[in-house]
């Protein structure tokens, strides 16, 4: 089979999601990372994009998005069960073909670990401290779904816990990646959010990740 036929025949968001792994720009500074565009079809963003999922109700509280645990929404249950965009996604990104791109184009070791995938909406008031993901996070994966008017909404990016450096625009169906460790500051400063910041946040855990209702398929772990 030639590569052009094996495409062909996988899944659309399997095979864009393999495009835009393969097209990626990365980045050294502050810490190596990589950009994607044209993520999934522009279909199923659009479908990601009018899930009716709500922001979280911060009660004047943010910082850690941990601190609202009980409000958070997952690719995983019945929530994949509803919404065919949801489980399009997820099973693109825990198939073979995809996870081995990913720890060839990044070096994250995925083998043996679980795909969790957050959906986040975001509104005026919520901010996140810098932080790393290091621990039982592999692999992370911001996924945007930037609007008309927000593309300043995007991650923030440090040298150092305290030296903000950049600013990841939050465009339409982009992401940016990178592999978790002592260096990997991110956050995301105070400021205005106008119209619900929706993103999907995706990452691969190790199996001591405790809360299993989180992840998509917690009986299977990537081959």
């Amino acid at each position: 089979m030639t590569e052009a036929v094996a495409l062909a025949s996988r899944p659309p968001v399997e095979e864009t999601l393999l495009k835009s792994l393969a097209a990626a720009e990365q980045r050294e500074a502050p810490y190596r990372n990589w950009r994607l565009s044209n993520v999934f079809p522009d279909a199923t963003a659009k479908a990601l994009a009018e899930l009716p999922i709500h922001a979280v109700d911060l009660a004047g509280v943010s910082g850690k998005r941990e601190l609202h645990n009980d409000q958070r929404s997952y690719f995983a249950g019945e929530v994949l069960d509803k919404f065919p965009a949801a489980r399009s996604v997820a099973e693109a990104l825990q198939s073979e073909q995809v996870t081995s791109a990913i720890m060839a184009a990044t070096g994250a070791r995925l083998g043996g670990c679980y795909l969790r995938v957050e959906y986040a909406v975001d509104v005026s008031g919520f901010w996140l401290e810098p932080h790393t993901d290091l621990g039982v996070k592999t692999f992370t994966m911001l996924y945007y779904l930037g609007q008309d008017g927000q593309e300043d909404l995007g991650t923030d990016l440090y040298a150092s816990h305290e030296t903000w450096a950049e600013r990841a625009p939050f465009d339409w169906n982009t992401a940016f990646i990178f592999v978790p460790s002592d260096n990997t500051w991110h956050g995301f400063e105070p400021r205005k959010i106008r119209t619900p910041r929706r993103s999907i946040i995706i990452n691969y855990v190790t199996d001591e990740w405790r809360a299993r209702d989180q992840l998509a398929f917690p009986s299977t772990p990537v081959a």
